[in-house]
């Protein structure tokens, strides 16, 4: 018996590496593999609207999927040293610009979703976290996650990636330390001081890289399973628009030379119900057609980072001046970074 278990655990550590090659020879092919399809074995004319819609989605579609499975395996294993309740014990004592800027980089790779949003809250403010540091891992959280980076380097590579973590890091630290130097205590509903969580009921018990990789398995099971969906609709919304959206269409509205395209990315961005994984081929392809860099990334911060439903959720626990004032110190950070991008892109 253990040595039946020793195998299987021998095996789940091999398997990953002897995968990996035939994942990225499997990515290499889905191009070739896609336009074979498309032109040769549907018959379909090239250059023709419909028939581009059809390429762009069949396409995307496995590409995607493929680099989210992959990449997401290796983000759930780094995941596995980061669970909210060590999270908080790092942050616990931490104040200030320092406690903002862990905040925000802990945000990155600490599992968070808008449900999660309260307990969350709670037992920060328990463990005396201050307020401003909560902010930055609120908002660092959800607006960048690994679904959001793993897309954008798949679509617009390492350097856009890179630009928008950045981007994101900078209005997590910055808004959770204005709000921090505000004073807001008093607008946190009363009762969230009153409650006392107690003992969470997780140990921290050293993992074994058998577990770690168990992990990873559960994060790809877990986060493809539910974006799946969004995936393939948005790869399809957007495969309509690359086929059939004239040229210039999009640069007439979100052009970096017309003055109102953030703030009006922004307004559109905030009351939809989205995800990365729904978003981002969207914005792909409104660059393709046009859309400047810096309102399509004020358009995608705005409908990650200020979700209507998060914000539903944090009524719960906050006033409504604070909520507000979450609102519209976020929403500056992301025109900042939509004016800035369109200035230098």
């Amino acid at each position: 018996m253990n040595s039946l278990s020793e195998q299987i655990r021998i095996h789940k550590i091999i398997l990953p590496l002897i995968l990996l090659p035939e994942l990225v020879a499997v990515y290499l092919l889905i191009k070739p593999a896609s336009d074979l399809l498309a032109y040769k074995i549907l018959g379909m004319e090239p250059g023709k609207h419909f028939t581009e819609s059809i390429r762009f989605f069949i396409y995307e579609v496995p590409k995607v999927l493929l680099l989210l499975t992959l990449i997401i395996f290796f983000v759930g294993i780094l995941r596995s040293f980061f669970s909210p309740e060590r999270t908080r014990k790092v942050l616990e004592g931490k104040s200030k610009f320092a406690g903002n800027v862990m905040a925000g980089m802990l945000g990155i790779v600490t599992p968070f979703c808008s449900c999660s949003a309260i307990p969350l809250f709670l037992g920060f403010v328990e463990s005396g976290i201050p307020l401003g540091v909560t902010f930055s891992f609120l908002i660092a959280a959800p607006m960048i996650n690994e679904v959001a980076v793993i897309l954008l380097f798949s679509m617009f590579g390492w350097e856009t990636a890179l630009i928008y973590v950045v981007t994101g890091l900078i209005i997590a630290i910055s808004a959770g330390w204005i709000i921090g130097k505000l004073n807001l205590e008093k607008w946190v509903e009363n009762w969230v001081y009153e409650t006392k969580l107690g003992n969470t009921g997780i140990e921290e018990n050293k993992m074994t890289l058998n577990n770690r990789i168990d992990s990873g398995i559960n994060a790809v099971k877990d986060i493809v399973s539910k974006v799946w969906i969004y995936i393939i609709i948005g790869i399809a919304v957007g495969a309509g628009i690359h086929g059939f959206v004239p040229e210039n269409f999009m640069a007439s509205i979100m052009g970096k030379s017309v003055w109102y395209s953030v703030p009006l990315s922004v307004l559109i961005g905030i009351p939809l119900y989205s995800n990365a994984a729904g978003i981002i081929p969207i914005v792909s392809v409104l660059i393709d057609k046009g859309a400047s860099l810096g309102t399509s990334l004020a358009f995608m911060m705005a409908v990650i980072g200020l979700s209507l439903p998060e914000m539903i959720i944090l009524r719960k626990v906050l006033k409504m001046p604070l909520i507000l004032t979450f609102i519209g110190i976020v929403t500056a950070g992301i025109l900042i970074v939509g004016y800035l991008f369109n200035l230098i892109f």
